[in-house]
């Protein structure tokens, strides 16, 4: 989750497999930032996104991507 004010600056250093998906969350200041990274840029992403003020960040496993 991140502030819109904060949103430009997490999407620069935020991978992505093209596009993430932003949502609004019920405080209309703050979105939902969804994405698909690489397992192998987790580690050197995780403090750049808490540097750019990205918060409740959730790292899962995925199965299959089809593109």
């Amino acid at each position: 989750n991140v502030r819109r004010d904060d949103l430009p600056g997490v999407l620069k250093v935020l991978p992505a497999l093209k596009n993430p998906t932003i949502s609004p969350l019920s405080d209309p200041e703050w979105v939902a930032v969804n994405t698909i990274i690489e397992e192998a840029d987790v580690r050197q992403s995780l403090p750049k996104l808490k540097a750019a003020r990205a918060q409740g960040i959730v790292e899962y496993p995925l199965n299959k991507i089809v593109l």
